[in-house]
């Protein structure tokens, strides 16, 4: 199962996903992010967190959504937006996928410098709720109607 996660900036919310989804999925799942509008750079903070946890931050990079829309690229089977609403966002919409959901997560790289270690923290724990609880799930095994279900369940966890 592919999945895509997308946000505006890919740099925080979209990459943090990403690597959960991933390290959690074990190769159930092969997790991909990008943004609409994307930073150039990964969020620093995004990294520190995810090398503190464990994870190799070395391939990350932010990347346009304009490559998973190529005719060589992997089909997605999900496509999740973690666009936050304080800001007034605009979320990225994905056209195409089967199955799409929204796991809105305030923008932590909004937060002031000094707050960021929380701030990352606090949306890296979101997500990683949102992941366990949908991956706790047979997902690789759902249709359709069953895994929109299970997003759904899962996007609600705060």
């Amino acid at each position: 199962m592919n999945i895509l996660v997308l946000c505006t900036g890919n740099s925080a919310r979209s990459i943090l996903l990403e690597c959960l989804l991933n390290d959690l999925g074990a190769g159930r799942v092969t997790a991909y992010s990008a943004g609409s509008r994307p930073s150039g750079q990964v969020h620093p903070q995004s990294l520190r967190l995810l090398a503190a946890k464990g994870i190799d931050t070395s391939v990350l990079r932010s990347k346009s959504w304009d490559e998973f829309a190529r005719d060589d690229a992997p089909v997605m089977d999900v496509v999740i937006t973690v666009c936050g609403s304080a800001a007034a966002e605009e979320c990225p919409f994905w056209p195409g996928a089967p199955v799409r959901t929204h796991w809105g997560v305030e923008d932590p790289a909004a937060a002031d410098e000094s707050d960021w270690d929380a701030a990352f923290q606090t949306a890296h724990d979101i997500l990683e709720r949102r992941a366990r609880a949908f991956l706790a799930e047979s997902v690789e095994d759902m249709d359709a109607k069953a895994l929109t279900a299970a997003l759904s369940r899962a996007g609600e966890i705060a």
